[in-house]
């Protein structure tokens, strides 16, 4: 069995003091993928930087208090990579993955954006060159044997049950047509699956971001862009997903909640 979590923390130490330590305590997860650190590893305590029976790799944003993602893994990884060969985006924290016994973790941030301005034009570019990679992550992994397993916070909603107000976003950033394109292109070009809404067809949700505005959290108004994004081998080994929604607004740690794999790797189809 393999289990496998994603979450953007929104601030590594700022969730550290508000329950993610309690969090990673319990979980039952063999691989943690965190987004969104917004520090480089010295300036984290060392319970949050290296806890107690994981292996970590942390791969923070050249600029401070920015992006950076995260993995931890119980067993020691075999193979470890920051970047993807991105001379642009290498160095700012969006993308590490690791190598454990016939499979690839990787942690992904990809850029939020913001119609209108650099911060989306920066998410186009990054998005040009990601999904090249993805292809020959794929070809690589399938020529060793391997599956693949991307997570992270990929900031696009691909569908309209991906969010709960799609009408009132087909203009924003996250929901717009050539975001949601690319993302088609990541699994029908690519080959990827999306875990998560393989094994929730055809229905709304399960959200995984909710704004701290308002009541969107006690209302539901969310966002599902975080994602479990597989090879199609591993992603038919999966026997369940969910998102480990918080109980109430007090109890949240981080405007996201984890996502949640679980592939049993025995079972995996030839």
């Amino acid at each position: 069995m393999l289990t496998v979590t994603t979450v953007n923390v929104n601030g590594l130490r700022a969730a550290a003091k508000k329950g993610y330590l309690e969090w990673l305590e319990r979980t039952s997860a063999d691989v943690v993928c965190l987004q969104e650190v917004r520090a480089e590893p010295h300036q984290l305590p060392e319970a949050v930087r290296e806890p107690a029976g994981w292996h970590v790799l942390h791969a923070p944003a050249a600029a401070k208090g920015r992006a950076g993602v995260s993995l931890l893994s119980r067993r020691e990884p075999e193979r470890t990579r920051v970047g993807f060969g991105s001379a642009e985006f290498d160095g700012s924290g969006r993308y590490a993955e690791i190598d454990l016994p016939g499979v690839t973790v990787a942690s992904l941030y990809l850029p939020s954006g913001e119609v209108g301005t650099e911060r989306q034009e920066e998410k186009t570019r990054f998005m040009a060159e990601f999904l090249p990679y993805l292809v020959r992550l794929r070809e690589r992994a399938a020529a060793d044997g391997r599956e693949v397993v991307v997570c992270g916070d990929w900031n696009i909603a691909h569908q309209e049950a991906d969010l709960k107000n799609w009408r009132g976003n087909r203009n924003s950033s996250g929901f717009l047509p050539e975001e949601r394109a690319w993302l088609t292109r990541v699994f029908e070009e690519a080959g990827y699956v999306d875990v998560v809404r393989a094994q929730y067809p055809g229905q709304e949700g399960p959200y995984s971001w909710w704004s701290y505005r308002g009541r969107a959290f006690d209302n539901d108004t969310g966002w599902r862009i975080d994602l479990v994004v597989g090879s199609p081998r591993l992603a038919g080994a999966a026997v369940k997903a969910y998102v480990e929604r918080a109980a109430s607004h007090a109890e949240r740690w981080s405007d996201h909640a984890p996502v949640t794999a679980v592939f049993d790797l025995g079972t995996a189809p030839a």
